[in-house]
């Protein structure tokens, strides 16, 4: 045993899970958590950021990026309830977090003491884990379960720590239980389940993958899966990178955030494999899709749209189990179908990143994002219309690792993630995009990129507007109120943080503040950069519905929405139309 104070003991426990950086603010009442972090300063990297949502939404995004626990702390009182935004994307979203949360000394407890709170019912509801100690001596302990349960329950947990307890002495001897976080075994998948999902396979005429979070890390399986079997793949947005981007099997996605493809497919699919996800638009699918739902928990089992057959089930066992029937399904119309409905749409968006006749257009600075990507860099996307473009535009075609603020949506996201990709993926270049809305929430946190020497590209979508909600009050005829943006001249604002900052206006621009930070990155710069692309106030194209098919929806209606966004339907003809002329007449 050795003997130590107890806000160290607890860092010890945190490096012996791996766990290399914390992020948060010191206060009295954390304090002597703090004083842990520098006595293991060797050990275990104390981020001071300088907002605690800033940590907490940075911790959710270390989760994301790596699945490792991330690890976030504050001080009683108002450190503790700003940890709330970051803590509640990661309950929403299913990744293990752990927060450690100040509290005053337990001998002025439940007096009404200065920043007292009763913390355990503040904490009750956004946690899977949540517990005030009660003795110094069990801290580690309790740091120990509480890591435990953030992993197996994929959630968040809180250790309230009263501050008399960690500034007391105590001896210290680590457990030798090893730290497990996965399961280590082999799932065998109910051979019923496997003979009755190739009999609806064989019966289906237009069969899709839906693929979820659950299916990251497979990769090779689901793409192998696809292959064998013929069958398109469409994804959650928070999945992005579940098969890679550019493969031709994948069609990207569906909604507000989407591709007209993942729109389209949809519309003639008679079969979803609903994978590894509780997909909360999935009630907004057409009604007469037979779904056959996998998800290893039985509570997401219909929870967000009726399905026809379940399996519980890990997806990616189901898939290995589907792959080693050796069964198959023939290349047909469907897929070939899918796959240049595909290609149209990417062609169209190359031709938007080349045109800047009436402004600059987003997808031309997506487009600088992808051409400079790494093979291991980290995109931290923010909420707003900047999630759809960062959906369509970024690559996750190697080993690249995506973020984004999925079911909680918080606006503020992306420089935060931005920041946990550079010190959780070190050998990526880390990449935050964001809306002008977004990046105004947490701009300080330049300083904390600038303070660690971590050259993220932070790159700035400026319109002067709530974009996303801007269209929210247009399509319900709503006045447009309370979403226009006094503008800011962001990358001076960078530069005033200890940054390095650009404006871009146009597409020569873009090339050239492009061309410039690639030769500042390869020259080993260890400022952060901020890219202001002043882009033009056009609304995206809404992809959540894309009445296209005339044969569905009409000539008149085809061409209006057509006009509307400048599609030329002659080169994006609908999926229908692609179908029928190879003889699909669905």
């Amino acid at each position: 045993m050795t003997k130590m104070i107890a806000g160290e003991a607890l860092v010890k426990v945190l490096a012996d899970w791996g766990v290399d950086h914390v992020y948060g603010i010191p206060g009295g009442s954390i304090n002597h958590t703090v004083e842990g972090l520098y006595l293991q300063k060797e050990n275990v990297k104390y981020i001071q950021v300088r907002h605690e949502e800033v940590g907490a939404i940075a911790a959710s995004a270390d989760a994301k990026f790596t699945g490792k626990i991330g690890v976030a702390f504050g001080s009683a009182g108002p450190g503790a309830t700003h940890l709330f935004n970051g803590l509640y994307d990661a309950k929403m979203d299913h990744v293990p977090v752990l927060a450690l949360v100040g509290q005053v000394g337990q001998p002025v407890m439940n007096t009404n003491f200065f920043q007292e709170m009763d913390e355990s019912q503040m904490f009750a509801d956004v946690s899977v884990f949540n517990r005030t100690v009660t003795t110094a001596d069990q801290i580690p302990y309790v740091v120990n379960q509480a890591i435990k349960e953030a992993y197996r329950q994929k959630g968040v947990a809180v250790v309230t720590l009263p501050e008399d307890l960690t500034s007391t002495e105590i001896d210290y001897e680590p457990t030798k239980t090893p730290k497990v976080a996965e399961n280590n075994f082999t799932q065998v998948v109910d051979d019923k389940a496997v003979k009755d999902t190739l009999a609806m396979i064989k019966e289906a005429k237009h069969p899709l993958i839906y693929a979820g979070r659950g299916l990251l890390g497979a990769r090779d399986v689901l793409t192998k899966f696809s292959e064998q079997f013929n069958i398109p793949v469409m994804n959650t947005v928070p999945a992005t990178g579940v098969i890679a981007t550019d493969h031709p099997n994948a069609i990207g996605t569906f909604g507000r955030l989407g591709s007209k493809s993942g729109f389209e497919a949809l519309q003639h699919t008679d079969l979803i494999l609903f994978l590894a996800s509780e997909f909360p638009f999935a009630n907004f699918w057409p009604k007469n899709i037979k779904i056959i739902q996998v998800n290893n928990n039985p509570f997401d089992i219909g929870k967000t749209v009726d399905i026809d057959y379940p399996v519980i089930s890990d997806a990616k066992a189901y898939l290995q189990a589907l792959i080693d029937t050796g069964e198959s399904r023939p290349k047909d119309a469907w897929l070939e179908a899918n796959q240049e409905n595909k290609k149209n749409w990417d062609n169209w968006l190359d031709e938007l990143a080349e045109d800047d006749s009436k402004g600059l257009n987003p997808e031309t600075i997506t487009k600088h994002v992808a051409e400079m990507a790494g093979p291991n860099d980290t995109f931290a996307i923010d909420t707003g219309n900047v999630s759809e473009w960062g959906v369509r535009g970024v690559p996750m075609n190697k080993n690249q690792r995506f973020a984004i603020s999925g079911l909680f949506a918080t606006m503020g996201f992306g420089l935060p993630g931005g920041l946990a990709g550079a010190l959780s993926v070190p050998e990526g270049q880390a990449w935050s995009l964001s809306g002008d809305g977004g990046i105004a929430m947490v701009v300080p946190d330049i300083i904390t990129e600038a303070r660690y020497g971590l050259p993220v590209i932070n790159v700035v979508f400026s319109n002067q507007r709530f974009g996303f909600i801007y269209n929210e009050q247009l399509e319900t005829k709503q006045h447009l109120y309370g979403v226009d943006l006094t503008d800011a001249d962001w990358a001076k604002v960078a530069e005033g943080l200890g940054g390095i900052g650009f404006t871009i206006h146009n597409k020569q621009e873009a090339n050239d503040v492009f061309a410039k930070v690639a030769d500042l990155q390869k020259g080993g710069n260890k400022k952060p950069i901020l890219i202001n692309a002043l882009i033009k106030q056009d609304d995206p194209v809404t992809t959540a519905f894309m009445p296209l098919d005339p044969k569905l929806y009409g000539e008149d209606t085809v061409k209006e929405y057509a006009a509307k966004y400048g599609i030329d339907t002659e080169k994006q003809p609908s999926l229908g139309e692609i179908l029928r002329a190879k003889g699909d007449n669905d």
